[in-house]
């Protein structure tokens, strides 16, 4: 799903290697951002988008430096707009900003804004609101951005619609990184994110956090065609997945994510429904730790972990093998540059005995769990806990509550669930999850690594393909051998709609149409 061809305005297709070295030879820039085909069918106007999700909690904000699952995603997606936009078929395509062009190194960018874009207040989008937008991520902030955009040295203001990003590093993947659902534009200057003031399809009526927010259209000021299609949208929260597809069927609701596994193959059996499904590019499910405390600190406690779990039986069980087996790192199986020959770590009783003797660890070893991490989770914890102990390492099983797992639990105790979303590329997902040591806010295994990060660094403005593929590879290895991340299973991602519901495309990255079901979709 990397960026593998890009057309210029003269028709001309360049490949990778020429968009960096080729381009000023050819007396062309690089440059992208049609935007992306609509789905087959014609969009009609009207009707209310009825959500049932999972992904979010009471303490959610529509503030884009705390997103930290699906459903601050899907509200943010209605309200504002991204600089970027992934298309289904992967390839990155301009949203609010037009065009780029890259010169040779990936060090000197030129983004183009598009023209005649308002905020609801009506205020014309221009060249300080997406600096703005783009510096709430870089320098003092907790924003999960930030390991993206630390190498961005400086932003300049060419006009009111372009603007210059130098990189002290080049990365040929940057407007991959600029798509990133954190980075919405808003207006320079702006604070008050209860008070959205955006340029999306939709105005915000109501937001009861771990409850249900309503949204209103723009009705003809969305300046998108033939998108923004719904009069409103209703989106409840709705944590328990028997509920999620209860509300479905008895026509609740219009829509679904995060499908239970176990009832996806009766549900498609109901001939007024239809599942969305993406194989292994769903969400990566895994147990972290912190490496950099006792007893994780031990590499053999953490090697008796990683022999000492079942991830096949969870696969199967769990998940009802609508999922792959992971391999403690947050690379999917459909992502390129995924290395399949990386020898699987497989439960092994006696090597995850003898790592444990080993490490010397007395005490049993805490894992907090919870729904509020991902559906499965306090499942896949108790097949960990039985898988373990056969190995004679005692689990702790302790369930917590999902409200506010996210900022009470993930990040704070020393072993706990989690999952990681799709990324478009590879350095997108390494960086986001691993890169930058522990000044990025999201190592959550606190994964430090010098050797991975010079490789993470080199590869993004590596041109030959074997090259890069081997230090990808690499990175991989050094992750799953070293970090603190069980990782034991990929999902395939599983929506489910009615069948008048049309626009909900596998996206591959993201459930819910990439989070964009509300402006994408429309009743036929």
């Amino acid at each position: 799903m990397a960026m593998n061809e890009n057309t210029t305005e003269s028709g001309i297709i360049l490949d990778r290697r020429q968009i960096i070295t080729g381009a000023t030879a050819l007396g062309l820039s690089a440059t992208f951002g049609a935007m992306p085909a609509m789905a087959q069918g014609t969009p009609k106007k009207g009707g209310t988008l009825r959500l049932g999700m999972e992904g979010g909690s009471p303490s959610d904000s529509l503030d884009p430096r705390t997103y930290a699952d699906s459903i601050p995603i899907a509200m943010s997606l209605m309200l504002w707009n991204n600089l970027v936009e992934v298309a289904d078929n992967g390839n990155a395509t301009g949203e609010l900003f037009e065009k780029w062009a890259v010169k040779p190194g990936a060090t000197d960018w030129t983004f183009d804004i598009r023209k005649g874009i308002t905020f609801t207040s009506g205020k014309t989008l221009d060249a300080d609101d997406v600096i703005y937008s783009i510096n709430l991520h870089r320098g003092e902030t907790k924003s999960p951005a930030k390991a993206l955009m630390a190498d961005i040295s400086d932003i300049k203001k060419l006009s009111a619609t372009q603007i210059q990003i130098t990189m002290s590093k080049g990365n040929v993947d940057l407007p991959y990184n600029l798509s990133d659902y954190h980075i919405i534009v808003v207006p320079n200057g702006y604070t008050d994110f209860a008070k959205p003031d955006g340029t999306g399809a939709f105005t915000l009526e109501e937001f009861q956090p771990g409850v249900r927010a309503v949204f209103k259209s723009k009705a003809g000021n969305y300046w998108k065609p033939n998108r923004g299609n719904f009069e409103r949208v209703e989106l409840r929260y709705i944590g328990d997945a028997a509920a999620r597809t209860q509300a479905l069927v008895t026509g609740q609701v219009d829509a679904i994510n995060r499908v239970d596994p176990k009832t996806a193959a009766l549900l498609a059996k109901n001939n007024k429904l239809k599942i969305s499904r993406t194989p292994g590019a769903g969400n990566r499910f895994a147990f972290v730790s912190h490496s950099d405390k006792d007893p994780y600190t031990n590499k053999d406690l953490m090697l008796a972990l990683k022999y000492g779990i079942d991830r096949k039986k969870i696969v199967q069980n769990v998940f009802s093998s609508y999922a792959t087996v992971g391999n403690d790192h947050t690379v999917g199986p459909r992502m390129k540059y995924y290395d399949p020959k990386q020898k699987q770590t497989a439960y092994d009783p006696d090597k995850a005995k003898f790592h444990f003797k080993k490490a010397n660890v007395s005490s049993a070893i805490e894992l907090q769990v919870s729904e509020g991490a991902f559906s499965g989770a306090t499942d896949s914890g108790q097949v960990f806990q039985e898988s373990a102990a056969k190995a004679g390492i005692k689990v702790d099983l302790k369930r917590v509550s999902g409200d506010g797992y996210w900022d009470n639990v993930w990040l704070k105790v020393p072993f706990c669930a989690v999952y990681w979303g799709n990324r478009p590329t590879i350095d997108n997902q390494l960086t986001s999850t691993f890169g930058g040591g522990l000044k990025n806010p999201w190592n959550d295994t606190h994964f430090v690594n010098a050797e991975f990060d010079k490789l993470l660094e080199g590869a993004r403005v590596e041109l030959d393909q074997a090259k890069r593929s081997a230090m990808y590879a690499r990175c991989q290895e050094l992750v799953s051998q070293n970090s603190g991340m069980v990782c034991f299973a990929v999902q395939d991602y599983l929506d489910a709609h009615v069948n008048k519901l049309q626009g909900l495309k596998p996206s591959g990255r993201y459930d819910m149409g990439d989070g964009r079901i509300a402006e994408k979709g429309w009743f036929a």
